[in-house]
């Protein structure tokens, strides 16, 4: 079980995390994969292709989800040590899917590493990742194509097949170097040129910039911390926001915030023990007083339903719009919530443990209907993305209202120093792939303006306070993969797994 080969895998799981954010040694990526594919290959028996494929899985996820820790930080009910075993704990569920695409892989294996074995390879691990995304709510952090974002061209390969094909490609290219200890030239040739070519169009697929007298987006980023946050620091924080959220001017602007950060009820009609002094058109008119008459807040907020005895039955995650006028303009409630953190899977079974939710209250959040967009006065349809929802690749636009571009509100104070540049990452990714600008706000950073090709137009650096203020980037043309989705993974994978066939038999 723990041979020197499974050891091995290990540490090459360990080392191929080193090619996200924030180290991005993608090269690193590709060697360690490589390394670990000839250890499955050199494997013995399936049951140890199997071990190798776990043992990958667990170095892997292991030092690329370290930043799952942090979040126990601020957790009263469970010490913060706890959170070292939670993130060992998630990598050792989440090294089945390196696993399976191991133990496929091997099935195709010959005498030494050749072109069948690495599309093979490549196939079972769209399959697993994508599997990885959706099974038991998904947890889609990290896909391996994200390596690509500082090679840009290449990343801008997902707008054609999407992220998950685009990490199988990503293992094909890595399993196609070990033909070259062989000296068979002609499949890594053909996958480094490919790789190459892409890289090199990076130019040629920019998107335009701005037209002028386009409305302008504000991001606000108070840098104040989740310790900072508790329930009577609501007035500080907001003083923070507005002094930031600057001064109106002849263009529209749309002022936005970030999750997590106002403490305050903003809709009406709520039991008055709910707003402790401090009601809701108050709140409102003092957001309002930032705005000219064509402005607009969107701000993260939380959003209350209550029985008939006027208790609290059930909360939502939300975003809200406040016009000029003080008015709500719209709400938007997260659907896709974080187990473990916006609600607790298995209450039943593991509130008697001891264990709770990672966000702090008494309720667990309901999720909302899917994606949505809010249709803003002078800015058009905009598409919401709380979070974590940005993650999910093919998830984040309603198919039937494509918005001009998509608002990703975050609380990436909770994911340490590794955390909020993935974070990143991955939405810079979902704009490549739906050819949609992303405007992010964070309390803490990374913020950011990203363009419809996934260039960052602007940023706010991690831990530190600031605003940017630019014109709203417009959207390219909807790309293939916003119109067909992780379908194209299937695309992709088939022909892959048919060609590894393909050859296996003619070479028999």
């Amino acid at each position: 079980m723990f041979s020197r080969p499974v050891l091995l895998s290990l540490v090459l799981g360990a080392v191929a995390a080193c090619g996200f954010a924030p180290l991005e040694l993608w090269p690193l990526t590709l060697l360690a994969v490589a390394g670990w594919a000839w250890l499955v290959h050199q494997a013995g028996s399936l049951r140890q292709a199997l071990w190798l494929g776990y043992a990958f899985g667990v170095g892997h996820f292991t030092v690329n989800d370290n930043w799952f820790q942090h979040a126990f930080d601020f957790q009263d009910a469970m010490p913060p040590v706890l959170g070292y075993f939670a993130a060992v704990a998630l990598a050792l569920y989440l090294a089945v899917y390196p696993t399976i695409a191991a133990g496929i892989a091997w099935r195709f294996r010959g005498r030494a590493p050749d072109a069948a074995y690495a599309l093979a390879f490549g196939a079972a691990w769209i399959a697993t990742e994508w599997l990885r995304a959706v099974l038991f709510t998904g947890y889609a952090w990290d896909p391996l194509g994200v390596v690509w974002v500082p090679v840009m061209g290449v990343a801008r390969l997902s707008a054609f097949v999407g992220t998950y094909a685009l990490s199988g490609l990503t293992v094909v290219a890595a399993v196609s170097l070990l033909l070259l200890l062989w000296r068979s030239w002609t499949f890594p040739a053909i996958a480094g040129a490919g790789l190459a070519l892409a890289a090199l169009s990076a130019p040629l697929t920019r998107a335009p910039d701005a037209a002028p007298g386009s409305p302008l987006v504000r991001i606000v980023q108070p840098d104040i911390g989740q310790e900072e946050r508790g329930p009577d620091d609501g007035e500080r924080v907001l003083r923070a926001l507005l002094a930031r959220s600057g001064e109106p001017g002849p263009v529209p602007r749309l002022v936005v915030w970030p999750e997590g950060v106002v403490r305050d009820y903003l809709e009406d009609g709520y039991p008055g023990y709910i707003y402790y002094g401090r009601p809701a058109p108050l709140i409102r008119r003092r957001i309002a007083s930032v705005l000219g008459p064509s402005d607009l807040v969107v701000t993260g907020g939380t959003a209350l339903s209550f029985d008939r005895n006027d208790d609290i039955a059930a909360a939502a995650n939300s975003v809200f719009a406040v016009d000029a006028a003080g008015r709500l303009r719209g709400r938007y409630d997260k659907a896709h919530l974080v187990p473990y953190g916006e609600y607790l899977p298995m209450k039943a079974l593991l509130e008697p443990l001891g264990l709770r939710r990672l966000v702090p209250g008494d309720f667990d959040f309901s999720p909302g209907p899917g994606p949505r967009n809010l249709p803003l006065p002078g800015f058009g349809a905009v598409g919401m993305q709380l979070c974590y929802e940005i993650v999910f690749s093919g998830e984040v636009v309603d198919p039937a209202n494509r918005p001009r571009f998509l608002f990703n509100p975050s609380n990436d104070a909770w994911f340490g120093r590794w955390g909020p540049p993935q974070h990143l990452a991955q939405a810079r990714m979902r704009a490549v792939e739906e050819g949609l600008p992303i405007v992010r706000a964070t309390p803490t950073g990374i913020s950011a303006v990203i363009a419809a090709d996934g260039r960052l137009l602007a940023t706010i650096p991690h831990e530190t306070a600031g605003a940017v203020e630019l014109p709203i980037p417009p959207a390219l043309p909807p790309t293939l993969f916003s119109r067909f989705g992780n379908l194209l993974a299937a695309l992709v994978a088939a022909p892959l797994l048919g060609l590894a066939v393909a050859i296996r038999r003619r070479a028999r």
